[in-house]
């Protein structure tokens, strides 16, 4: 079986995107074949090019240039100053590269970064971000955000919202969703077998018998035994300060946190550079590299290409291990 490439979106053209996808492609080439959708004319001068009309055309023109499936915008690019004309053409190339997967033309979506409040003003963006977007395309509700890389998987319970927030919108409901998601996920698409899925605490010490807070009694332990009955492998509820040193690390596959900052924290310290932002629960795959626009750099030269890289090399593993294909 040929696994068909994967499609990788230009993002905010004003940004660092089209400068990684550029220097992603030069250590890929025909190793990981690619294509890029986005204007050819926001791409870095020099950049070698091949327009294709057929994704599966990336098999073979990536060996040579960055296969291009061409989306015209209104308007150039200008690096680090985004324009407002371009909007729209961010949100089309997103749903094109979804309707690519869904119709068995790409194998995963591949997402560059995104600026939100551009696609607000621009084009009446109504999501709070591309994962939500990325959800109504997929006809799904409620999906899982996953920060992967070779040291670590973490899950994050509750996302972006302020740290006295975190206990109130904490649910059981969401906690045992959050862990089903993730199960299932390590299944199909990392090929783990057997997940084992270690639960922090919210509180110091996992709240130490209810000295340091009372959800773990009320609320987590009992949810973990209930799932434990269920047959699921869960270590926990854990204290966070004692679960990611590497002997820690080797008895997990991943690891589900309560907020933003306990999982993105020893992620971040561990593979700054390599991480991967993954979303669990869609139905088909959807990998990112863990940064955004980055005006700042953008056109510079000084842009890393090692979280996209890494996010192009998971969702070809991640694609192998759904459809059982081998490169």
């Amino acid at each position: 079986m040929t696994l068909a490439p994967i499609a990788l979106t230009c993002g905010e053209p004003a940004g660092i995107g089209p400068e990684i996808a550029a220097r992603a492609w030069e250590t890929l080439g025909a190793r990981l074949p690619f294509f890029y959708i986005g204007d050819p004319r926001h791409l870095p001068s020099g950049t070698p090019v091949t327009e294709i009309h057929n994704p599966m055309d990336a098999l073979h023109a990536s060996a040579t240039a960055l296969p291009v499936l061409r989306h015209d915008f209104p308007a150039d690019n200008t690096w680090g100053e985004p324009d407002a004309q371009n909007a729209h053409g961010v949100v089309e190339v997103i749903a094109r590269a979804v309707k690519l997967v869904q119709d068995g033309q790409a194998s995963a979506v591949c997402t560059l970064p995104i600026n939100k409040h551009v696609l607000q003003s621009g084009a009446g963006f109504a999501y709070p971000g591309h994962t939500e977007y990325l959800a109504a395309l997929g006809g799904v509700d409620r999906v899982v955000m996953m920060l992967a890389s070779p040291e670590l998987r973490v899950v994050p319970t509750t996302i972006h919202i302020a740290l006295d927030q975190v206990a109130t919108e904490l649910t059981p409901e969401l906690l045992e969703e959050t862990i089903w998601i993730t199960h299932r996920a390590l299944i199909q698409d990392f090929g783990v077998e057997s997940p084992r899925i270690a639960v922090a605490g919210l509180n110091p010490h996992a709240g130490e018998n209810g000295a340091m807070g009372r959800q773990e009694l009320e609320m987590i332990i009992p949810l973990l035994d209930k799932l434990r009955a269920e047959r699921l492998d869960i270590a926990g509820p854990l204290s966070a300060d004692t679960m990611f040193h590497p002997a820690a690390r080797a008895r997990y596959d991943a690891a589900v946190c309560m907020y933003h900052d306990q999982a993105l924290i020893p992620i971040k310290t561990l593979a700054f550079d390599a991480g991967v932002n993954v979303t669990l629960g869609l139905p088909f795959i959807r990998t990112s590299p863990d940064h955004g626009t980055a005006f700042d750099i953008a056109g510079q030269g000084l842009a890393n290409p090692a979280s996209t890289i890494a996010a192009l090399e998971m969702a070809r593993d991640m694609a192998i291990a759904r459809a059982g294909a081998k490169l």
